[in-house]
């Protein structure tokens, strides 16, 4: 059997045996023949089929194919525990929500050190309508306050978080050009978000100077609210088009 804390991986010296991830920043690869089964707030299932399993140094455990890009079929965040037997993993957080891996074959087992991550470094004006926006929140809405700028979330931080009138959460994505890969992206942060009892119920914003119809498209489908933002009005510059002097 084998325990996998959070921020911790198996060393080499005997079952139990184990040498800070973190440390050395080790991500594992495993490409196996699996079946999954979530068990919690609601159970799934994933039938027997030869997937992508990733074990990240923040400790999360996720399970991906090869048609769905980035998205994983399902996962379990940190912080969070992995038990390895012999053909079943056991992924178990805090909350008793249970993720079991009944492994068939095992065809790639790998673990690779990524190195210190520097961030995203983002385009000087969608990083300067971020900082606006979060100055000149109530452009969202009358009553609106700011929690935070890049709330931290497992998969990277979402650009604001802010509370609404009612004092409801509301995830902010901003960019210069609103395409479909902002809107997945928010949709991936607002599944980590509402998983948070503190925060859910948790609704979104996506925020650019220009937004594609068919990212708009793709977001009101999803209930999340498009804004165009003027990025001269945000800086407090007037529109001259209409004066006569």
């Amino acid at each position: 059997m084998f325990l996998l804390a959070p921020g911790r991986a198996a060393g080499r010296g005997g079952c139990g045996a184990s040498i800070g991830i973190r440390t050395l920043w080790r991500v594992r690869l495993v490409i196996a023949r699996c079946q999954v089964d979530y068990v919690g707030r609601l159970t799934a299932h994933l039938p027997m089929a030869q997937r992508l399993l990733l074990i990240k140094a923040d400790g999360s455990v996720s399970v991906h194919s090869d048609d769905r890009a980035y998205k994983p079929l399902n996962w379990m965040s940190p912080p969070c525990w992995l038990i390895e037997d012999t053909g079943v993993w056991t992924v178990q957080n805090k909350a008793g929500e249970k993720l079991v891996i009944t492994i068939e074959e095992v065809l790639h087992d790998s673990k690779h050190e990524l190195g210190p991550e520097p961030g995203l470094v983002k385009d000087g004006v969608e990083a300067h309508l971020q900082e606006l926006l979060a100055e000149h929140v109530t452009t969202l809405g009358e009553g609106w306050s700011l929690v935070r700028r890049e709330y931290p979330t497992a998969i990277g931080p979402v650009d604001l978080l802010c509370r609404d009138a009612e004092g409801r959460s509301v995830a902010v994505e901003v960019k210069r050009r609103g395409e479909i890969d902002g809107v997945e992206q928010l949709t991936r942060y607002l599944e980590l978000l509402n998983r948070d009892p503190l925060l859910a119920p948790v609704s979104g914003v996506f925020a650019a100077q220009q937004i594609k119809p068919q990212a708009r498209t793709l977001a009101e489908d999803r209930g999340i609210r498009c804004v165009v933002l003027d990025y001269d009005a945000l800086r407090g510059i007037e529109p001259d088009e209409y004066r006569l002097f």
